[in-house]
């Protein structure tokens, strides 16, 4: 279960290191925020702060998840503490991708990659 858990976490952590890189990297370049639904440039400006605020937001679940996956192939200690923390970053991410999906309907298709790799990565690791 913990590989599984483990496959499936790594693509979370992709999912969210990639949402960071869009939102707080690459933000001012059209094909970039017109994926977010962002019509203009000048509009892309004024949201800009709230992107990349947001980025970081996915950047430090990544980071969380990542260590915890880590952790989790350890003994003692290390195993509690990347449960705990796969647990967390896991369900945080999975609870994200159930708020951008009740978002409205043209959010569905970046609210399945957002949930379904760290719901599955929840469940693993708590069925281990």
């Amino acid at each position: 279960m913990l590989i599984a858990a483990t496959v499936t976490g790594v693509l979370a952590v992709l999912f969210h290191v990639a949402a960071f890189a869009l939102e707080s990297v690459l933000w001012t370049r059209p094909a970039v925020f017109g994926r977010f639904g962002v019509a203009g440039a000048a509009e892309a400006q004024t949201i800009r702060p709230m992107a990349y605020n947001q980025g970081f937001y996915n950047l430090a679940l990544a980071i969380g998840l990542a260590v915890g996956l880590v952790l989790i192939h350890g003994e003692g200690d290390a195993l509690v503490v990347g449960k705990s923390l796969v647990v967390f970053g896991s369900a945080c991410m999975a609870l994200a991708g159930v708020v951008l999906a009740t978002t409205g309907r043209r959010y569905l298709r970046s609210a399945v990659p957002q949930f379904v790799p760290p719901a599955l990565t929840l469940v693993l690791v708590l069925a281990s």
